[in-house]
């Protein structure tokens, strides 16, 4: 349900080979304005599922970055909400954007949501609160929390850059502590990547990427080490 009076929202979600997931995650933005799915060259059913939901589909070449900022270019809405193809939001989530986008500094503040795993091992809740930790300490959001944003704001900051990896903290680094909020429902996000590849390898291996575009190393060598 959507607020009276409340500001027109587009959905951006870059999408490769999302199949999976996208039908659920299309699913749950019930009350989007727009949704418009960016695929990078998508081999597998993702066009036609984003499609059959009602979304415009726009082609991009593959990367996050620049497929997000494609996405952003050819969006409608006053406001923007970034979010991955594996991420389902919380109900209610259109009435926590839209009280956000009233509040008197919205235009110049972003906002991300909780983030949260759809596994129930403890595994998954360890690395939630340590996600609620790094977001509290450093305010360094991830992609996989969405991220909200007026789009006068987005111009302002120079928008999504081109980039095949840390693209989206790379722009929270540039949006900085004061300019976030964090809402208060989850960005259910699929463990399938945690579950393949290791609970404690798959963490340290985003840590050490984190720790690598911090120091400086450009992120297409990143990339390659992320596996992408």
């Amino acid at each position: 349900m959507q607020l009276t009076g409340s500001a027109r929202l587009s959905v951006v979600i870059p999408a490769l080979n999302a199949a999976d997931t996208l039908a659920q995650t299309l699913a749950a933005l019930t009350g989007a304005d727009e949704i418009i799915v960016v695929d990078g060259g998508s081999r597998d059913a993702t066009i036609a599922l984003a499609r059959e939901a009602g979304a415009t589909v726009i082609e991009a070449p593959p990367g996050r970055g620049g497929q997000l900022a494609a996405g952003a270019a050819a969006a409608s809405g006053e406001w923007l909400l970034f979010l991955h193809a594996d991420t389902v939001l919380d109900a209610g989530w259109r009435e926590a954007v839209d009280r956000h986008a009233a509040s008197p500094d919205a235009a110049a503040r972003a906002a991300c949501f909780r983030f949260a795993l759809d596994d129930a091992s403890p595994q998954a809740r360890r690395l939630e609160r340590w996600v609620a930790l790094r977001v509290a300490l450093l305010a360094l959001p991830y992609g996989d929390q969405g991220l909200l944003i007026h789009r006068d704001h987005y111009a302002r900051l120079g928008g999504f850059r081109p980039l095949p990896l840390m693209e989206d903290v790379d722009l929270v680094r540039r949006i900085g502590r004061r300019g976030l909020n964090v809402l208060p429902l989850r960005a259910v996000t699929s463990a399938r990547r945690w579950r393949q590849d290791g609970w404690l390898a798959r963490s340290a291996r985003n840590l050490f990427c984190l720790a690598l575009f911090l120091a400086g190393v450009p992120a297409a060598r990143i990339a390659r080490l992320y596996g992408r």
